[in-house]
């Protein structure tokens, strides 16, 4: 087990940012850590790595608690924070030779240049980080991260701010460091969710409010199913709302309707067609993507 929270409370005075939050990541997985702004992501990203304290819980990041072991506990993890805090004076191979000594590794030199080969930095190398652009900074913080070839990686937003083409680049590189560790990372990206992560934890207000893989959190809302019809003439709202299990209408343009209801709404679709006359022109269901599962989990 790379990651353990159990029950961890965490108050800023009088506010709970984390509420009883309990989860456990395996050796291996990349994990999506999602959730709303202010919803306790960055704060609980800061306590596995030892940064800031809980308030009540238990955390264990390779076996060793973080209260205990606070500093066996730092060797083992990576992390790449929100707000990427580099040194933009340095140049970059300077830079992550600074890195390399403050967590005494042998061979620094050659390790500073197995870094900037992984993550792409060979043309930039020589540059200050002033000078680099946010994707090319952010591949600073990602070599940094792992340059002590930690078991475990935090990343919190390791791609807020980059273009589509640094989206891709970033998003690879995870892919390829998950190839050998455990990765937990935070995003309010969805595509990014589906694309790389092994399972999905979703956080709300403070408290967990799923834990599954993507694929079944969004299969788990079957019982609650989504179906755009088009009939061949004006339907009343009312009458429609009147269909059994159907829980709300939407009128999208003229003759079409989305229905949203319970369990399998579609065969007392078609009933009440056969009764009222109405001719079923077209019939679908509409699948929900992970973002608009996010929103029903999260929203208001």
């Amino acid at each position: 087990m790379s990651i353990e929270v159990k029950n961890v409370v965490k108050y800023y005075k009088e506010q709970a940012a984390l509420n009883d939050v309990s989860f456990k990541i395996n050796s291996g997985e990349i994990v999506g850590f999602l959730g709303p702004n202010g919803a306790g992501k960055s704060t609980m990203m800061k306590i596995i790595t030892c940064f800031i304290p809980k308030s009540s819980g238990l955390v264990k990041v390779c076996g060793l608690d973080v209260d205990d072991n606070s500093i066996e506990v730092r060797r083992k993890v990576g992390y790449l924070p929100e707000h990427n805090p580099l040194y933009l004076d340095m140049y970059v191979k300077e830079y992550l030779g600074f890195v390399g000594g403050i967590y005494g590794i042998k061979n620094k030199n050659e390790r500073v240049k197995e870094m900037v080969n992984l993550v792409g930095l060979e043309k930039e190398q020589h540059k200050k980080i002033g000078a680099l652009s946010k994707g090319y900074r952010q591949r600073v913080g990602l070599a940094q991260a792992i340059i002590h070839e930690p078991e475990v990686l935090i990343l919190d937003e390791p791609t807020s701010g980059l273009d589509p083409n640094q989206l891709v680049d970033i998003r690879q590189l995870i892919l390829n460091i998950g190839k050998t560790k455990t990765v937990m990372l935070s995003t309010h990206i969805m595509q990014e969710v589906e694309a790389i992560c092994d399972r999905v934890i979703i956080i709300k207000e403070g408290q967990i409010v799923a834990d599954d893989t993507a694929k079944h959190i969004q299969q788990k809302d079957e019982l609650k199913q989504t179906v755009l019809v088009e009939f061949d003439k004006e339907a009343s709202r009312n009458q429609l709302k009147q269909i059994t299990n159907v829980k709300s209408v939407k009128n999208v343009e003229g003759n079409k309707w989305i229905f949203m209801g319970e369990g399998d709404i579609r065969p007392h679709i078609a009933k009440f067609a056969q009764q009222h006359n109405y001719l079923i022109l077209a019939m679908s269901t509409v699948e929900k993507s992970m973002e608009d599962v996010f929103k029903e989990m999260t929203g208001n």
